[in-house]
């Protein structure tokens, strides 16, 4: 296998195990606010908010995670 077959299996892996656990994060985190604004329905607004912002932070990280293996593809930064 060449050195650019192991790139596009390493930027495969990044951005598909990415995905799996972003989107398994934020299922996890809906379902939470779900089952707590159901018990509780005058803390709605504040967990919507609370909500967001982890959601947001949970697809910041895989972005992140898919730029680094742009870089790995495109830039080739361990390259002599």
């Amino acid at each position: 296998m060449t050195y650019l077959g192991l790139i596009a299996i390493a930027c495969s892996l990044i951005v598909a195990l990415g995905a799996l656990g972003a989107s398994i994060g934020i299922a996890m985190v809906g379902s939470k606010y779900l089952e707590s604004s159901a018990r509780q329905p005058e803390l709605i607004g504040p967990l919507q908010t609370k909500l967001f912002l982890i959601a947001g932070l949970i697809d910041a990280a895989f972005l992140i995670g898919a730029a680094i293996a742009l870089l790995f593809a495109f830039a080739k930064p361990f390259q002599g």
